[in-house]
């Protein structure tokens, strides 16, 4: 006896969901957050803005809920000098923009953690820009 052709196929479409599923699953090594600018003026309410990038298609990441920062000294060998860093608004898509008081010219670190949405690990980077007179 013959297998109706509709059940040799069930098999086939099972492996292709499987197949298109795993393809769509990304991981935070799939997000990369990168600086607008690598060089910043050195000053009170000095403004960074970093892109999330989605490494697959080279598209910004739009929505992300950033909830970790941290801005330190630490390329000068100063990780406990740190600054507040202050999320602010961006009309940029893909675009974080953050305040933070430069308060000396040098080196500095911007450490960063965001949940994509759709996506269960959480996205984290450490950015290195120098600050400027």
């Amino acid at each position: 006896m013959r297998a109706k052709p509709c059940l040799r196929a069930a098999p086939l479409a099972l492996l292709s969901a499987i197949a298109v599923s795993t393809a769509t699953l990304a991981g935070p090594e799939d997000y990369e957050f990168q600086l607008v600018e690598s060089e910043i003026k050195q000053g009170e309410g000095a403004t960074v803005t970093v892109r999330l990038i989605d490494k697959r298609t080279g598209n910004p990441v739009v929505d992300a809920v950033v909830f970790a920062t941290r801005m330190d000294m630490q390329p000068d060998g100063m990780e406990a000098m740190t600054t507040p860093v202050e999320a602010m608004p961006s009309e940029d898509p893909g675009a974080y923009r953050f305040q933070a008081n430069l308060i000396m010219a040098g080196g500095w670190r911007f450490s960063i953690a965001a949940k994509v949405q759709g996506e269960e690990e959480t996205v984290e980077s450490r950015l290195v820009f120098e600050a400027v007179e």
